[in-house]
């Protein structure tokens, strides 16, 4: 039997956990954790001297590499603050494809929501997240797997959304369709708030209708909605009876209403001791 030297055995058994990445620029320092396509894994940029995320492939045969090397792609096409950018992409010595982005700072939203009680604030948090998949969609792009796993809240309250590994481009054959997205937050609205007040409700029956032509054309127009709920106005997708308008009017001008009712019951107590 041939006995290894133990410095043989720790590189091995570090090429084990962490990939063996080319040139000195990247630095692995641990796992942040891994999916059924890749590894992602908190790592520092020598160059420039920050931390960054990088991503590595599974297995280094195709299609993974070329729906990872897909992914970084569209992210890179997509700038904006909600969506986390990508800085660089390569190969590793074994064939597996990496590719460097920033590193998101926060909880998943699935664990966030469970210090955040409030259903105002919830939906203007999933208000951002409509933001963000709307503009993506203003791209053409539809990111077809949206949940409470995929989006992230950062330290600071902003909004990521994660893992477009799967994205399709809008227009195109069978889930490539805006309203695929437009599903899924509406099924992450209910998920949310449990709605009660029925404009909500009304809000997500269109955005999870069966027949795709019956739900909101996109997430700008969902988020809108919603938008329109927080500032007490009327959602397009309920029609409201004279009561519920006039009781959420009420509820709008609460201030000019309670003005109102002061200097009514001021003028009947004047009359009243005038009067006597």
């Amino acid at each position: 039997m041939t006995w290894l030297p133990d410095r043989t055995l720790d590189h091995l058994q570090r090429l084990s956990e962490h990939p063996e990445l080319p040139g000195a620029r990247y630095r692995i320092v641990r796992e942040l954790g891994r999916g059924g396509m890749g590894v992602v894994y908190l790592a520092e940029d020598t160059e420039l001297d920050r931390e960054v995320a990088l991503k590595v492939i599974a297995a280094p045969a195709p299609p993974p590499v070329e729906q990872m090397l897909r992914e970084a792609r569209i992210l890179a096409q997509l700038e904006h603050p909600g969506i986390v950018p990508v800085h660089d992409v390569g190969e590793l010595p074994d064939g597996r494809a990496f590719y460097v982005m920033k590193l998101v700072r926060g909880r998943r939203l699935d664990e966030y929501v469970q210090q955040t009680a409030g259903a105002a604030d919830r939906l203007r948090l999933f208000e951002k997240i409509c933001q963000t998949v709307a503009f993506a969609h203003a791209q053409g792009v539809v990111h077809r797997d949206l949940k409470p796993q995929n989006i992230m809240v950062g330290e600071f309250g902003e909004v990521l959304v994660m893992d477009w590994g799967v994205a399709g481009v809008a227009g195109g054959a069978g889930r490539s369709d805006p309203r695929t997205d437009v599903f899924a937050l509406g099924g992450l609205l209910e998920w949310l708030v449990t709605p009660r007040p029925k404009p909500l409700q009304a809000v997500c029956r269109k955005a999870t209708a069966a027949d795709p032509a019956a739900r909101y054309d996109g997430a700008a127009a969902l988020g809108s909605d919603v938008a329109r709920y927080l500032d007490g106005l009327p959602v397009l997708a309920y029609r409201e009876s004279i009561v519920e308008r006039a009781g959420r009017w009420a509820s709008r001008n609460r201030t000019a209403v309670l003005l109102v009712a002061a200097y009514l019951v001021m003028r009947a107590l004047l009359l009243f001791f005038t009067g006597r």
